[in-house]
């Protein structure tokens, strides 16, 4: 699945905190008294200051540095810690320029996190914060996350979500948590399975052929995990979301990978559904 330029949405949030003291003067007209006796009291135990805990500063990259691209993923970047989590992921991160990303907060940068990919925008889920750093989704692999130092990218809040779960054939969009709807559809033969997991809209492309009803496809970040599997020239291909013009193929693992729609359910995709949601694909 080819890659092209994708549209973008983006709402924001904001919170508040005040607080307030009380003073008061009394005037005398007698004589003043005696003053009573001082008694000294032990001065209060200091409380030792609590410090946060200490920020891992981040290993200047060098420049020649790899950039991921469509095709390839530098090694050395550790698993999704939680790969089949349903919780939403409701924070994404756009890198304005390419930026390097970490093994581990304050580790070995592995490459650069470009801005763009064949000409569109990423955007990538955030799926863990630590002091100081966020860990994103990867494109162009599977499972896999980065580190990235906090400052010099931008966030963006994400709405949606897409559940695929392989054993019933049912793929479910939520919207701010709650369900939208739900489709019957095809996924992954058992040579070229749906790969399990975590991953995103990296973003859509338009297709050929009157098997995909004229509907555009949306492109995520996954790749085929057994590359040899798939047809030689799918091997370099990413998988997709996209229409179906066969009813029969819905309910049913027939596909090189890819996740089969009925054209209807494509659009209202299409429509709704943009660039870094989080797709979740488990059993």
């Amino acid at each position: 699945m080819s890659l092209a330029r994708t549209r973008r949405t983006a709402p924001v949030c904001a919170l508040v905190l005040s607080f307030c003291v009380i003073a008061g003067l009394s005037k005398a007209t007698a004589p003043a008294p005696v003053p009573a006796p001082v008694i000294a009291h032990p001065a209060a135990p200091i409380e030792p200051k609590k410090t946060a805990k200490p920020v891992k500063v981040a290993i200047k990259a060098p420049k020649d540095l790899p950039v991921i691209t469509y095709r390839h993923v530098p090694s050395g970047f550790p698993a999704d810690p939680a790969p089949t989590a349903t919780t939403p992921l409701t924070e994404g991160l756009h890198a304005p320029k390419k930026l390097p990303l970490y093994d581990a907060p304050g580790g070995r940068p592995r490459a650069f996190l470009p801005p763009s990919i064949r000409g569109v925008e990423v955007t990538v889920p955030i799926v863990e914060r630590r002091p100081g750093w966020v860990a994103v989704l990867l494109p162009s692999t599977n499972r896999r996350i980065g580190w990235l130092p906090a400052g010099g990218w931008h966030s963006r809040p994400l709405r949606d979500q897409l559940i695929l779960r392989r054993g019933t054939h049912d793929l479910t969009w939520l919207r701010d948590g709650v369900r939208a709807e739900s489709w019957t559809v095809a996924t992954g033969s058992t040579r070229t399975p749906t790969p399990l997991g975590r991953t995103f809209v990296l973003g859509r492309t338009g297709t050929h052929g009157a098997v995909y009803a004229g509907k555009d496809a949306l492109v995520l970040g996954a790749v085929p995990d057994d590359r040899d599997a798939v047809a030689p020239g799918l091997r370099d291909a990413h998988t997709g979301i996209h229409a179906w013009y066969r009813k029969s193929a819905f309910g049913r693992s027939v596909s090189n990978g890819c996740i089969r729609l009925p054209a209807a359910a494509q659009q209202t995709l299409l429509d709704h559904v943009g660039a870094g949601t989080p797709v979740i694909v488990i059993d």
